[in-house]
Order: structure tokens, then C-alpha cells, then sequence
């Protein structure tokens, strides 16, 4: 049973580690310019696996940021990884030791969990394990390798390459925008006041990685707090 559930595991994340190559080639782009080398870029992307995260986290190291302000980077864009693993334990069979519910949540990125939640029944710690590691692996993988191209290639194109990935980000947020008029404020929102923050007196001072950490803390609560999200069941917040 345990091979039948990493075979399907390994089937499963095939097509995700497929995507995951091409838009970690774009993020090698980015940590070579912030001078990563491919082995470093390999084993930081094999243990992020985030793109947010590992984009912010290249940003502040391209401009020597402080650890500190990494950190919080890095906690406020992947804490949505905690309320997928709260919902994942959901899947989990009630005896399944405490350390395989630990790696599995270690193994949480947005395209595993939707498949683990997605398997029938309870989910097998061993399809987890077996769907996040090829993934993984294709993950840190194109990073070394944009790495390495980013290092090799001319910079008009290693500029346009870079590119690719706020393509990316654009096509995951414009859909939803065009269909959620909140999500559309609070976009317009961040990027006035992202543009504000940066030549205002003080605060245009601070490091971009710290602006872009306050300003995600304070749209989020006040979006949070205007327009919150009605419970389908009662319709109270």
C-alpha cells in the first residue's frame, strides 16, 4: 500500500514539478543578480520552496538587508502555509504519529496541499512525502540553473527573463481582482501607497524589504477589518 501511495504521489507531482522548473528558472535569474551561487541557490530553494518568499528573500539580500528584516519578510508573505497546514491535519489519520504530521507539514507549498486535500479518504504521509520531493527537487533544481544562466547569459536578456516571474505574480492576482472588487482596492491601495511610502520624508528612508513588510501588515489588517470574509453558513464574519 505504502508504494501504491508513492507512485500516485510521484504521478501527482510530476505536472507540479513541471511548472515548478520553469518559474524557479526565473527566481535562479534574480539570486544570481543578488549573487547566489547555483549550489547555495539549490539547497536555499530545496528548503523555501516559496516563490514570494524566495523572491523577497534575493531582493533583501541584493541589498544586504538586515536578518531581521528578512525574517519578518519571510513570516508575513508564507503565513498562509500555517492555516494549510491547520486544515491539511484535517486529512490526517487520527493515528498518524506526531512526527509525520511535522514533515508533512514541512512539505506544504500551495499546489501540495491542494492535492493532499484532494485525496480521498485520509491522506498517506508517504503520497505526501513522495508528490513534495519530485516537485522539490525540479523546484531547487531550476533555480540552480537560472542561477547559472543568469551568471552566463547577456544582461538584456537576463533583464527580460526577469520579467517572467512578475508575469507570474500579475496572472495570479489580476483574475482574482477582476472578480472580487475588494481584491482590486486593496491592489490599487498597495501600489499607491508602495509608490507614497518610497518618497515620503521618513519612511522613504527605510529599506524597500521593510516598507514592503509594514505596508503588507497594515493593508491586510485594514482590509481585514472593512471588508471581512462572511461565513457561508450564517453569514456572520
Amino acid at each position: 500500500m505504502t508504494n501504491q501511495n508513492i507512485t500516485r504521489g510521484l504521478r501527482d507531482g510530476f505536472p507540479i514539478a513541471m511548472g515548478y522548473l520553469a518559474v524557479a528558472f526565473s527566481l535562479g535569474i534574480i539570486a544570481a543578480k543578488a549573487g547566489l551561487t547555483a549550489p547555495a541557490g539549490f539547497i536555499s530553494s530545496f528548503f523555501t520552496r516559496a516563490s514570494a518568499g524566495e523572491y523577497g528573500t534575493y531582493t533583501l539580500v541584493a541589498v544586504q538587508a538586515a536578518y531581521a528584516e528578512v525574517i519578518a519578510m519571510c513570516l508575513v508573505v508564507n503565513l498562509r502555509y500555517m492555516l494549510m497546514s491547520a486544515a491539511l491535519s484535517q486529512k490526517i489519520n487520527p493515528h498518524t504519529s506526531w512526527l509525520h504530521r511535522i514533515l508533512m507539514a514541512c512539505c506544504i507549498t500551495d499546489e501540495i496541499f491542494g492535492i493532499s486535500v484532494a485525496y480521498p479518504g485520509y491522506t498517506p504521509p508517504a503520497y505526501t512525502y513522495s508528490a513534495a520531493l519530485i516537485s522539490t527537487l525540479f523546484w531547487a533544481t531550476g533555480c540552480a540553473v537560472g542561477i547559472m544562466a543568469g551568471s552566463l547569459l547577456p544582461q538584456p536578456v537576463v533583464t527580460a527573463l526577469c520579467m517572467s516571474l512578475y508575469g507570474m505574480f500579475l496572472a495570479i492576482i489580476i483574475p482574482q481582482a477582476r472578480i472580487d472588487r475588494n481584491v482590486l482596492y486593496t491592489l490599487i491601495a498597495s501600489l499607491v501607497l508602495s509608490g507614497l511610502c518610497a518618497i515620503m520624508p521618513v519612511v522613504g528612508q527605510w529599506s524597500s524589504g521593510m516598507r514592503t513588510v509594514v505596508l503588507t501588515i497594515v493593508i491586510s489588517a485594514v482590509a481585514a477589518w472593512l471588508k471581512p470574509l462572511k461565513s457561508k453558513e450564517n453569514g456572520a464574519a
